[in-house]
């Protein structure tokens, strides 16, 4: 008899108030996640922003360290040639290390012009008209 007044018992789920209290429409939830959503894209943004902008600001104008030029001599090698101040040297560089391979005396390295994204624009387009025929 214990048994059956249990089973005649209603059962009664977990949190049965929430359920009732979900709004009608959707719409206001959706534009709720949508607004939350926006606010954190833009607060991510604004942190790349503000990381680059102070990144800028602590270097100085004048830079006396320039990539001249580089080869890639493997998966992850590489000969760079650098200018510090009026010299010139031969880095190699691997994962981990960067070693002197020469110092290059003055008047030896030629600066190549470097090509321009209007340069590249137009090798590209004189190259489609050439695989055209036109």
């Amino acid at each position: 008899m214990a048994a059956e007044a249990v089973d005649a018992a209603p059962r009664v789920f977990a949190a049965p108030a929430a359920a009732a209290t979900v709004p009608a429409g959707s719409a206001v939830g959706l534009g709720q996640v949508t607004f939350a959503l926006l606010l954190v894209l833009a607060a991510v943004f604004a942190v790349a922003w503000m990381t680059r902008r102070l990144r800028t600001l602590g270097s100085s104008g004048t830079a006396t360290i320039e990539i001249v030029s580089q080869v890639a001599l493997g998966a992850r090698e590489r000969a760079v040639v650098v200018r510090v101040g009026q010299t010139h040297v031969l880095l190699g560089v691997a994962p981990g290390r960067v070693n002197l391979l020469q110092q290059l005396p003055e008047g030896s390295v030629v600066v190549a012009v470097p090509h321009t994204a209007e340069t590249a624009k137009t090798d590209f387009a004189t190259l489609l008209r050439r695989s055209l025929g036109r």
